[in-house]
């Protein structure tokens, strides 16, 4: 088995809801929900990587802020390594990828399909 994919997440919460976008078809995991973010690159900070997928996929700049909790989950097909962090935005996220985006209060976000990586935290924050 080789070495877990390193990803990182934005857990962004604004009112009581909590962002989420929903992964594109052809992508692993394809129509799932999740907390947006990507894969670090070599040499990269977990949080340089973060700002830079905010920028990428939501179009915003992003102030990175704890680490919430970090899961290592094996899938048939590969292994991932994910860190949630709590974010704030600076300005309104916008898709740039054409994916769907939503902010869904924390109670409501068990009724979304995530990947089962993100289950435990899912569970957690619908608790808060």
């Amino acid at each position: 088995m080789s070495d877990p994919i390193q990803v990182v997440a934005a857990i962004v919460e604004r009112g009581g809801s909590y962002l989420i976008t929903r992964r594109l078809e052809g992508t692993h995991l394809a129509g799932l929900w999740e907390f947006p973010g990507g894969k670090i690159r070599p040499a990269e900070k977990p949080e340089d990587a973060l700002r830079r997928e905010m920028k990428e996929e939501l179009g915003v700049e992003t102030s990175v802020g704890d680490l919430l909790e970090s899961v290592t989950w094996t899938y048939p097909e590969k292994t991932v390594r994910i860190f949630f962090y709590r974010c704030a935005l600076q300005g309104e996220p916008c898709p740039q990828e054409r994916q769907e985006m939503r902010w869904v209060e924390a109670a409501r976000l068990p009724g979304y399909r995530f990947p089962e990586a993100d289950l435990r935290l899912v569970e957690r924050l619908a608790r808060t």
